[in-house]
C-alpha cells in the first residue's frame, strides 16, 4: 500500500505544531502566565505594559514618600522641641523681668536662657540621613552658627523642596531655616539674645517687656510653620496610602490580563500530550514501512 506523500508532510507539520503547543503550555504552567510575549495576545500584552509603567511609577513614589515622611517626622519632632524650649524661655523672661529677683536669681535665669538658646541652636541644626533638615537645598552644610555675641548666621538657602505625586500635586517636604528661625520680626535667636542682654543688665533693661513680646512672636511663627509642615505630612501620608491601594488594584488587574489558569493549563497540557503521543505512534507505525521516503 502506498501512502500519499502529502499525508506524510501534513503529519510532520502537525507534529511540529504539537511540539510548539506543548512548549507554550509547559511555559505557561511554569511561569503562571498565559501572555509571555507580544505574540501571545497583543492587546493584553500592550495593556499589561501600560499597567507595568503605572505600577512602577507608583512604587517609586511610595518609596520616595516613605523617605520623605521620615524627614518630615524628624523635622516635626525638632520643631516640637523648639516650641517647648521657647515656651520655657518666655516663662523665664517673664520671671526675670518682674524685678523681684536678687542678682544671683537673675543670673540663674540668664544662664538657663543661654542653655535654652544652645539647645535651640542644636535643634536648628537637626539632621536626617546625613542631611540638615533646615538648610533648604544646602543639606550638606550646617545651617546655623552662633557667635559669642549671640548673633546667629544662616548658611542655608530659602529653597523649598517638594515631591510630586502621581496625580501631579506638589507637596512641600522641608522648611527653610530662615523662615522658621529668622523670619522678619520673629527671629528666634535675635529675640533670645535680646532677652538675655536685657536680663544680664543691672537693673534689667526697660526693653525686656518688648523683647519678651518678640520672643512670643517668634514662638507663634515656629508654631505656624510647624502647622504647615504637619499639613504637608498628613497629605503625603494620605496620598501614599491611596497610591499603595491603587498599586494593589492595578496589580490585580494586570494579573487578570496575563495570568494563566493553572488547572485549565494542566488539563490542556495533558490533552495535548495525549494527542502528541498518538501522532508519534502513527509516525512510528508508518516508519516501519519506510514510508518516510515520500517526504
Amino acid at each position: 500500500m502506498r501512502v500519499d506523500p502529502n499525508y506524510i508532510s501534513n503529519l510532520a507539520s502537525t507534529i511540529s505544531q504539537s511540539n510548539g503547543a506543548l512548549a507554550n503550555l509547559t511555559n505557561e504552567l511554569a511561569s503562571g502566565l498565559r501572555v509571555n510575549s507580544l505574540g501571545d495576545d497583543p492587546a493584553a500584552a500592550a495593556a499589561s505594559l501600560k499597567l507595568s509603567t503605572t505600577i512602577t511609577n507608583d512604587d517609586t513614589f511610595v518609596q520616595t514618600a516613605t523617605q520623605e515622611q521620615g524627614l518630615l517626622q524628624v523635622t516635626d519632632s525638632a520643631l516640637g522641641e523648639v516650641v517647648t524650649q521657647l515656651t520655657s524661655a518666655i516663662s523665664l523672661a517673664t520671671e526675670g523681668a518682674t524685678g523681684t529677683l536678687d542678682s544671683a536669681q537673675q543670673q540663674a535665669v540668664v544662664e538657663q536662657l543661654k542653655g535654652l538658646q544652645t539647645q535651640i541652636l542644636s535643634l536648628a541644626n537637626t539632621s536626617y540621613l546625613g542631611q540638615y533638615v533646615f538648610g533648604g537645598s544646602q543639606g550638606s552644610t550646617q545651617p546655623f552658627t552662633l557667635d559669642a555675641s549671640g548673633t546667629a548666621t544662616y548658611a542655608g538657602d530659602s529653597v523649598q523642596q517638594t515631591v510630586l505625586t502621581p496625580s501631579g500635586q506638589s507637596l512641600v517636604t522641608n522648611l527653610a531655616g530662615s523662615s522658621v528661625f529668622q523670619a522678619s520680626g520673629q527671629d528666634v535667636f535675635a529675640a533670645l539674645s535680646s532677652v538675655i542682654a536685657d536680663l544680664s543688665a543691672t537693673p534689667a533693661s526697660s526693653t525686656s517687656a518688648a523683647d519678651s513680646a518678640a520672643l512670643g512672636a517668634a514662638l507663634a511663627n515656629v508654631t505656624q510653620q510647624r502647622s504647615v509642615l504637619g499639613s504637608s505630612l498628613a497629605r503625603l501620608q494620605q496620598t501614599s496610602t491611596y497610591v499603595q491601594t491603587q498599586v494593589a488594584g492595578l496589580t490585580a488587574q494586570q494579573s487578570a490580563l496575563v495570568a494563566a489558569d493553572p488547572a485549565s493549563v494542566a488539563t490542556d497540557l495533558k490533552t495535548d500530550e495525549t494527542q502528541h503521543d498518538a501522532l508519534l505512534s502513527v509516525i512510528a507505525t508508518l516508519s516501519k514501512g519506510s514510508l518516510f521516503d515520500y517526504l
